[in-house]
């Protein structure tokens, strides 16, 4: 773990620039149906840097090529939106101040690698920079603080997170957002000749109370073509498709 916590933090300090195409396909279901209904597919220009962080531009809805602003976040377009895969979920997970609780539940394979499964815990008192959001209107949000638990998946050879499935607490109970969980995904990609652990897909599930129905929206998210900050994103055919919806 402590080893874990060294290199992750290096690594984020380490980060370097760089641009990335976010595909989304956005669902919704009644909560614990699972009978998923496609609601759009997005296709969103993602770049990173230590002076701005994540800036989000988004490119095309459902095929067609928009002319949008450069934002940091992409919740204009109304809907389930998230952030932070690059950077904060896993410098939440190991900085000091969160206080992480860890307990070794597993080990498990993936892409070949041996991994320890570790349970944990970041209670709301020490969770600084995790929040969910809900928009009322237009002109009317609402921000509570969340705590958060889940599971990380450590190799264990590079002592690297190779997978995070999260889920926030403490969401208080008249809250329009019931629960919020995560899964993302890590492998090694290539930025300028060099290799950087990075998201290679994360998919987020909100469950929101409207009206007197609960009801469950789902993010299937694909990271395709990192390269170097700078760089111009260009849409391609196939970007424009809709992501493949998860099998039964």
């Amino acid at each position: 773990l402590e080893k874990t916590r060294q290199n992750t933090l290096a690594a984020v300090e380490e980060m370097p620039d760089f641009v990335v195409k976010q595909l989304i396909g956005r669902s919704i279901s009644y909560a614990g149906t699972n009978n998923w209904t496609r609601m759009d597919n997005l296709a969103i220009a993602v770049s990173y840097s230590e002076k701005d962080g994540e800036q989000y531009k988004v490119l095309a809805i459902n095929g067609s090529l928009v002319n949008a602003e450069k934002g940091n976040n992409y919740g204009g377009l109304g809907g389930a939106t998230t952030n932070g895969e690059f950077v904060q979920t896993l410098e939440e997970i190991f900085k000091p101040e969160s206080k992480t609780k860890f307990e070794l539940i597993d080990r498990d394979v993936i892409n070949s690698r041996r991994t320890l499964v570790y349970q944990y815990e970041i209670t709301l008192e020490n969770s600084k920079n995790r929040s969910i959001k809900y928009e009322w209107s237009k002109n009317v949000k609402e921000v509570i603080p969340a705590g958060e638990i889940g599971k990380i998946w450590i190799d264990e050879k590079s002592f690297r997170v190779l997978k995070i499935n999260s889920k926030l607490t403490d969401i208080p109970a008249k809250f329009p957002i019931r629960s919020f969980e995560q899964i993302i995904n890590y492998n090694w990609v290539e930025i300028g000749g060099e290799k950087y652990l990075l998201p290679t897909d994360s998919t987020p599930i909100f469950t929101v109370l409207s009206g007197d129905k609960l009801l469950q929206t789902r993010n299937v998210i694909r990271f395709k073509d990192y390269q170097k900050f700078g760089t111009d994103v260009i849409i391609l055919e196939d970007d424009t498709a809709p992501i493949e919806e998860e099998k039964p």
